[in-house]
């Protein structure tokens, strides 16, 4: 039996311990693969002592959560879903950003092959796109690419999100999917043109400037009496975020943490965001939208395989090369996305793969945290989009 044992800085060891729920450690042969677990045999793993059987749920929903291979099946029967049980979305309108490569193309390519009427992503690259399009024709016909409306888009910039925001609004009569993918990674600390962290900028701002946005369309929508839902993508790695964390100020929100805290910090704070929403939004005046955050898991994607090593250029081996035989790739990793944008009936949960509802760590489960956040949320877009937005008449309103 030999453990694994990864060359890397502390840092980067103590955020894939993180990403595990900080609840199991693994020791693995040299010939253990995912692949070969099987789903029947594990099952008998419930029939031991109480205290044994909790165990045993823990690892199973552990490695569910976060490891490719068969590791979805490990999930109780009540937490199951697949892709394959989406349903039938015609008529439907969805919106993703970030939505051309990773976990993104995962959710547009499934909403697509599920009959999506209208989809639109927001995205960088004019080239990623263009791949993307090429393949959805390529494999499911030329009609269905002509569904896909893309609007260049950077998400840090605020100005540029309102803008996109306003477009898409007069391109479509309803919004029944919002999907707030598109992140900063694991990457070092940055200012925009705003004076604000990047990763705040883009994973939670930027989102929250886009959904307030759309939000008229989205409740259009839900008074024909069909479920809206939103869907933000949060982490298990938002442990990695400082138990003293108050978001309180920009002062605190600038404050470097190292590449783990500063996208922990963001990636609770898209969850938050999504508990917050649910407070205000669906247990107030609209019940029919749905807001939900997930846990995609460790999924191959660009961040894991190339933006790792800008902060750790020979320590990100750990992650891109040392981890990928156990990662998931964009199917698995879009599972529980998918899961919450066309599935759920649910609000205000925590999803992780394939869909398990979990209960975050302390911080996520801090309602004060949550009003902290969006109080600051308001006050920053307010002084830094004053000329561009408030000042023209934008209510900034949230729900």
């Amino acid at each position: 039996m030999m453990t694994l044992r990864l060359s890397s800085p502390a840092p980067l060891l103590k955020f894939l311990h993180r990403q595990c729920s900080s609840r199991l450690i693994i020791s693995v042969s040299s010939s253990f693969n995912f692949k070969n677990i099987n789903p029947s045999r594990s099952r008998s793993l419930h029939t031991k002592p109480p205290k044994m059987a909790a165990i045993v749920d823990t690892v199973r929903s552990t490695i569910a959560e976060n490891f490719g291979g068969a590791s979805h099946s490990l999930a109780k029967p009540e937490h199951q879903f697949s892709l394959s049980e989406v349903p039938d979305l015609s008529g439907k309108v969805a919106l993703v950003t970030g939505g051309s490569e990773g976990i993104g193309y995962g959710c547009t390519h499934t909403l697509l092959s599920h009959n999506i009427s209208k989809l639109f992503i927001l995205s960088l690259s004019q080239e990623v796109v263009d791949g993307a399009l090429n393949s959805i024709s390529e494999e499911m016909g030329p009609e269905a690419a002509r569904k896909v409306t893309w609007v260049k888009c950077d998400v840090g910039n605020w100005k540029a999100v309102a803008k996109t925001a306003e477009e898409v609004a007069e391109k479509t009569d309803r919004l029944d999917i919002l999907i707030l993918n598109a992140a900063r990674g694991i990457m070092t600390y940055q200012l925009t043109e705003y004076g604000v962290d990047r990763h705040m900028a883009v994973n939670h701002f930027g989102h929250v400037i886009l959904a307030s946005h759309l939000m008229p369309l989205m409740k259009k929508t839900a008074e024909k009496g069909d479920f809206v839902r939103i869907v933000t993508l949060g982490s298990n790695a938002h442990q990695a975020t400082p138990s003293d964390c108050k978001f309180e100020s920009l002062e605190e929100l600038n404050t470097d943490l190292g590449p783990n805290g500063q996208y922990g910090r963001a990636k609770l704070a898209q969850m938050l965001y999504a508990k917050f929403l649910n407070k205000h939004l669906t247990q107030g005046k609209e019940p029919k939208i749905l807001a939900n955050t997930v846990h995609p898991g460790f999924v191959d994607t660009k961040m894991s395989q190339e933006d790792i090593h800008e902060p750790y250029p020979l320590g990100g081996y750990a992650m891109s090369v040392g981890m990928k035989p156990f990662k998931k790739d964009q199917w698995q990793g879009c599972v529980s996305a998918v899961f919450a944008a066309t599935k759920t009936e649910r609000s205000g949960e925590y999803v992780c793969p394939p869909a398990i509802p979990e209960k975050g760590n302390a911080l996520f489960q801090d309602e004060k945290l949550a009003e902290s956040l969006m109080a600051l949320t308001r006050k920053v877009v307010k002084e830094k989009m004053y000329e561009e937005s408030i000042g023209k008449g934008c209510p900034m309103e949230f729900y």
